[in-house]
C-alpha cells in the first residue's frame, strides 16, 4: 500500500522519540523557553547544546509541509510544552531577578551563551573558505547589533500595536532557533521586550487567581505575536533546512560567529538610573507631581542604563559565575550524543 500524501516517506522517517531523544528535547524546551525571556540569550543555542537542534528543524519542516510523522509530532510537542511551561512558571522570577541582580544573571548568561561554542566548532570542521567568512559575517551582523543596544534603552517609549507586536514575534521567533541569536534582544531592539514579557506575567497571574477578565485584557498583546511566532518558525526553520543541505559551512559559520559576538551585548556592570527632574520617562515629563512615583523600585526595569566600576568582589563572582554557565552548557551537551551535526536531512540526503 502506497503512503497516505501526508505521511513521511518510510525511506526518510526520522529517529524515534526514544525516553533519552524526549528527556533531552523537554530540557531543550525548557532551556529555550527560559532564554527567549532573557535579552542576550540565545534559544537555539540550548537545543544545539542538548544535541536536538538537527531533530528539531527537520521536525518544523516537515510538519509545515505536512510530511506527518508521530515522532516529529510528538517531538515538537515535548519541545513546546517544556518551553511553555518554562516561560509561564518563571516569566516573573527572570524579570525581577534582571532588576535586582543584573550584573548576576548577565554574567551567567555570558557563560550560558558561550559554553555552546565548543559543539559548533565541531560542527564546523573541517573549517574552509566559506566557513571563515561564515564566522566573519555572522560576527559582524552580532557585533552590529550590538551597537544598537543602546538605541533599546528607551524600549518602553516604543509603539505598541497589532502589527508592530506580530513583526516582533515574528523576529523573535526566527532569532528563537538561530543558534547566537537571541530572540530577547531582538524584542528589546524593536522595543517590545518590556510589553511582551509582562503580558505573559500578568496572564499567568490572572489565570491562576482563576481571573479571566485578566486573562482576556492581555490577548491583545499574546494573540499577535503567537502569530507572529508560528510564521517566524515555519518560514526559518525551512529556509535552515535548505540553508545546510545546500551551503552547510557556511551556514554553520554564520552560526558561530553570531554565538562567538552575542556576549558584546551583555556587559553586566550596568545599573538602571532613576528618572530626574526635567527627563522624559515612558513618554511622559518628570516633575515634582510624579517624580516619586516614576523613580519607584516597581519601575526599575524601565529606567535608563548605566556603566558602574565593579567592585573585586563583584569581579570574581561575575567571572565564576561565566565559568558555571560555560560548563552547565557544555555539560548539558554531553547529552547530546557524539554526532554533533547540525545538518538537518544529513541522514537522508547525500552531502554535496
Amino acid at each position: 500500500m502506497s503512503p497516505s500524501p501526508e505521511a513521511v516517506p518510510n525511506d526518510e522517517q526520522p529517529e524515534p522519540l526514544t525516553p533519552a531523544l524526549a528527556f533531552r528535547a523537554a530540557i531543550g524546551g525548557a532551556m529555550m523557553g527560559l532564554a527567549n525571556l532573557v535579552p542576550g540569550i540565545s534559544g537555539g543555542t540550548m537545543l544545539v547544546a542538548v544535541g536536538i537542534y538537527r531533530r528539531f528543524i527537520d521536525a518544523v519542516s516537515d510538519v509545515t509541509r505536512l510530511r506527518l510523522s508521530i515522532s516529529n509530532l510528538a517531538l515538537l510537542a515535548v519541545v513546546v510544552l517544556a518551553a511553555l511551561v518554562a516561560i509561564g512558571a518563571l516569566s516573573g522570577l527572570i524579570a525581577q531577578a534582571l532588576v535586582d541582580f543584573r550584573w548576576a544573571m548577565f554574567s551567567l548568561f555570558i557563560g550560558l551563551t558561550l559554553g555552546g561554542a565548543p559543539l559548533l566548532l565541531r560542527m564546523t570542521r573541517p573549517f574552509n573558505r566559506a566557513a571563515y567568512a561564515g564566522v566573519a559575517a555572522g560576527a559582524l551582523a552580532m557585533l552590529t547589533l550590538a551597537l544598537l543596544q543602546g538605541s533599546a534603552a528607551d524600549a518602553g517609549n516604543a509603539q505598541t500595536n497589532w502589527l508592530m507586536l506580530g513583526v516582533a514575534g515574528m523576529a523573535g521567533a526566527s532569532a528563537m532557533i538561530l543558534p547566537g541569536v537571541s530572540g530577547a534582544y531582538l524584542l528589546l531592539l524593536l522595543g517590545q521586550y518590556e510589553p511582551i514579557i509582562h503580558a505573559i506575567k500578568d496572564a499567568v497571574s490572572a489565570a491562576t487567581q482563576l481571573d479571566l477578565a485578566g486573562v482576556l485584557a492581555q490577548l491583545g498583546v499574546i494573540v499577535p505575536v503567537g502569530i507572529g511566532v508560528v510564521l517566524g518558525v515555519v518560514v526559518v526553520a525551512n529556509l535552515l533546512r535548505f540553508l545546510l543541505h545546500r551551503y552547510e559551512k557556511a551556514t554553520i559559520g554564520v552560526l558561530l560567529g553570531l554565538l562567538l559576538a552575542a556576549p558584546a551585548g551583555l556587559y553586566p556592570f550596568r545599573e538602571g538610573v532613576p528618572p530626574q527632574l526635567g527627563d522624559v520617562f515612558e513618554g511622559q515629563l518628570v516633575t515634582e507631581q510624579n517624580i516619586v512615583e516614576l523613580a519607584a523600585p516597581k519601575n526599575a526595569k524601565d529606567w535608563s542604563q548605566r556603566s558602574f566600576t565593579p567592585s573585586l568582589g563583584q569581579l570574581g563572582g561575575s567571572l565564576a559565575l561565566m565559568l558555571a554557565g560555560f560548563f552547565v552548557t557544555l555539560g548539558i551537551a554531553r547529552l547530546g550524543g557524539e554526532e554533533p551535526d547540525a545538518s538537518p536531512t544529513s541522514a537522508t540526503v547525500p552531502k554535496r
